[in-house]
């Protein structure tokens, strides 16, 4: 018994190690699974700085401010996602339209972290600031 027990740690380990050592080296990708895996990545973290950017707002606006900022934030996920269908529309069925298309979710992304962000620090008195 001790002996399957150290058996399945031994391979979990082997696993574990696996795992991390496939980890692809973004800087220097050069071929489509790679870049495409890193694409992925870049937009998840994109994403989730997104989503903790936009909760700082919705924090520090007023209640009708919240409301607005939730509906804004809705139709720009609606908008960025059908512009990516557009942008990429030539690479549709070939093997590098996941990669276009997350590289354009990535950037469109990042332009709307970067808009919510200068929200965040509006001047007083500033009407073009949505937190008002």
């Amino acid at each position: 018994m001790r002996a399957l027990i150290a058996c399945a740690v031994t391979t979990a380990l082997f696993a574990s190690h696996s795992v991390l050592a496939a980890q692809p080296d973004c800087a220097n990708a050069t071929d489509q699974a790679t870049m495409t895996q890193c694409a992925n990545s870049s937009l998840k973290a994109s994403d989730a700085k997104l989503n903790q950017t936009f909760h700082a707002l919705q924090a520090k606006v007023s209640k009708p401010g919240k409301d607005k900022l939730q509906k804004a934030q809705r139709a720009w996920i609606t908008w960025r996602d059908a512009q990516c269908d557009f942008n990429t529309l030539g690479s549709s069925g070939g093997s590098i339209h996941t990669l276009a298309q997350a590289s354009c979710l990535d950037d469109l992304t990042q332009a709307q972290t970067k808009l919510l962000s200068s929200q965040l620090n509006c001047d007083e008195g500033d009407t073009t600031c949505g937190h008002q």
